[in-house]
């Protein structure tokens, strides 16, 4: 009886840090998503920034060639303009992806916790039943 004591004690520990250890590793992908979004944030801002160096290199050069802005000159500009708009999309929906897969890895990780935390828990009273059983036969 004594056994069957000890495997159910050992069996609920189990399960609690089963279920500790999977929140522990969903918090580690809530934490790296937001790692992931903040370094998306930085490149979406130096490619916005290097952008403007461009395009007002762009502008300068033009202004000293005496060339007025439009025509061809112009559509340069807005393709400069539209291009980093497209690019900076690019890096907003990379993130997207990236905090979503963090978002679905955090959620594995609590459900794969609570799955094993419910096994070691009906391991538990299996143990408690079996000794149960054991001391019922003795009895007999």
């Amino acid at each position: 009886m004594i056994g069957a004591f000890l495997g159910y004690k050992g069996n609920q520990a189990a399960a609690k840090a089963a279920q500790q250890t999977a929140e522990f590793n969903a918090q580690v992908a809530e934490n790296e998503a937001i790692v992931l979004q903040r370094k998306k944030t930085a490149e979406e801002a130096s490619l916005r920034k290097a952008s403007e160096r461009t395009i007002a290199t762009q502008r300068v050069a033009t202004a000293v060639s005496g060339i007025e802005m439009s025509g061809s000159a112009l559509e340069a500009l807005k393709d400069s303009y539209m291009n980093t708009q497209m690019d900076a999309l690019n890096i907003q929906y990379a993130a997207d992806i990236e905090q979503t897969a963090k978002a679905s890895e955090a959620a594995l990780a609590r459900a794969e916790g609570r799955a094993r935390a419910t096994a070691y828990k009906t391991a538990s009273y299996q143990s408690l039943l079996e000794g149960a059983e054991k001391a019922a036969n003795l009895m007999s």
